[in-house]
């Protein structure tokens, strides 16, 4: 019979093990939803309430939504102590980096006054 994988890492030297250990932290780091993250700092949805000026209502709502504005998630990010980076990737070229302000000062068109 095999071994299984903690057997495996068990075996390794106790240096290896803590690489092993490193470089896993360090990509399940890399994806996290907001609420993950939010936890990981150790906030409370009341807390990121707060700081935007929000209801803890709005911060749980902004945690579960699949698409949102950029400004709403550059809020969202400074109100955990971050700042937002948007990085556009392509197949022929280097990474290119938007500026913070081209999305952080978006602001929704105003309405047009009705034709009579």
């Amino acid at each position: 019979m095999g071994r299984t994988l903690n057997e495996v890492v068990t075996s390794l030297p106790k240096a290896r093990r803590r690489a092993i250990e490193k470089r896993a932290d360090a990509l399940i780091a890399e994806e996290l939803s907001l609420r993950d993250l939010r936890k990981a700092l150790q906030l409370r949805q009341t807390d990121v309430a707060a700081t935007l000026g929000k209801g803890q209502d709005e911060v749980s709502r902004i945690e579960q939504r699949e698409d949102l504005l950029l400004s709403t998630l550059h809020g969202y990010v400074r109100s955990l102590g971050g700042e937002l980076e948007l990085v556009c990737t392509f197949k022929d070229r280097d990474p290119v980096r938007i500026k913070s302000g081209a999305f952080a000062t978006e602001r929704k068109p105003a309405k047009r006054a009705a034709r009579g």
